[in-house]
């Protein structure tokens, strides 16, 4: 990210409410770690301002008049592209949609509004905006720039979704920033014969994995759903974990089930991958394929060393195509990886992985 040389990164505020815009800027100027270089009232605004001002980032409102939020980081990733952090009001789906979108978007984190539009309790998320700050200051802009896969694999709309038996073997997924982005361009493009039931855990809160696990489903031939505790585990189905639990397998392979629970957070975060991978090497072992993609700190890397000690397979994003490279290269060093890929690539390798563990499992 381009910061001005012994001075502190900027940042523009965009919000349609005079009283959030002035709370979020004493918010982002009480960190010590950023200024404020000027605010917005709409997004038709924040074009002008992002092109006279320059910031480093931009925190940008979801829900505004004239140009909404949506619209206004479409220009910006267009023409002028930088960190954009998303603020969206708490309850609300359109606004869990349309924070869904932006993150597939470009934009590198979002923030809730505790209560709404007007939350006067904000301070309750300032640690949370830091953080978002935070991971805007540490973004890969080549990664962001990277324009998506264009479209859905062939007949994925038509097509019904297959039934299938017990899962054999498993695909592990690890996403956190600029996951939403990475799994767009992954789940869309497994096939609907993987034969490996696929698990995901993505750093969010509840609402939000519900409507990216339902926007996943609308746009991949396999079925996408927010797991169920206790659900039998089936091949060629996409389990999410929900926002708010941990996520793991029991059993044994071709009989295991999937469990939630609501322990201790890990690394900060519920739910937290560690506790999947390490479930899913003991359960599968060699039948196990671990993937690490974008996101900040080292959550995954010790499950992906055990899945490694297990026989089983390591995927880790490569550094050009991660949003932020941090749990990539926590992996890396911990764990290292059979296959180091761009997000691009990613959903191929999964493909031919399973293909060559399938047939040495007797699948």
């Amino acid at each position: 990210m381009p910061e001005k040389s012994g001075s502190l990164p900027t940042v523009l505020v965009v919000d349609d409410s005079a009283f959030m815009r002035r709370l979020i800027a004493e918010m982002v100027e009480s960190t010590g770690e950023y200024r404020v270089i000027g605010t917005a009232a709409d997004g038709m605004e924040a074009i002008e301002q992002v092109r006279s001002l320059n910031p480093d980032i931009v925190t940008l409102d979801i829900e505004m008049p004239r140009l909404d939020g949506l619209q206004a980081l479409d220009l910006i990733m267009r023409d002028m592209a930088r960190p954009v952090v998303m603020l969206s009001a708490a309850g609300s789906e359109r606004g869990n949609e349309m924070t869904l979108r932006a993150l597939e978007r470009g934009a590198v984190e979002f923030v809730r509004k505790p209560s709404g539009p007007i939350s006067i309790d904000l301070l309750s998320v300032r640690q949370e905006l830091l953080a978002a700050l935070n991971a805007a200051r540490a973004v890969n802009m080549a990664g962001v720039r990277t324009p998506p896969h264009a479209g859905v694999p062939v007949g994925s709309e038509t097509v019904p979704k297959k039934s299938a038996g017990a899962a054999s073997l498993v695909v592990a997924v690890a996403a956190s920033t600029g996951g939403p982005r990475a799994l767009g361009e992954i789940v869309p493009h497994l096939p609907d014969d993987l034969g490996a039931a696929v698990l995901i855990v993505q750093h969010m809160p509840r609402e939000f994995t519900r409507t990216l696990s339902h926007r996943l489903d609308l746009m991949s031939p396999l079925p996408v759903a927010e797991a169920a505790d206790g659900e039998p585990l089936m091949e060629n189905h996409v389990y999410v974990a929900p926002g708010g639990y941990h996520m793991t397998v029991g059993g044994e392979a071709r009989s295991s089930t999937i469990r939630l629970d609501n322990s201790a957070t890990m690394w900060g975060v519920r739910p937290a991958a560690d506790p999947l991978f390490i479930s899913v090497a003991e359960t599968f072992g060699s039948a196990a394929i671990g993937v690490i993609l974008t996101g900040m700190g080292r959550d995954g890397a010790e499950g992906l060393r055990r899945i490694r000690e297990a026989g089983g397979i390591a995927v880790v994003q490569d550094r050009d195509s991660s949003i932020i490279y941090g749990m990539p290269q926590a992996a890396l060093a911990i764990a290292g990886a059979d296959r180091v890929a761009a997000v691009r690539d990613i959903a191929r390798v999964i493909r031919d992985l399973c293909g060559a563990r399938k047939r040495g499992i007797g699948g």
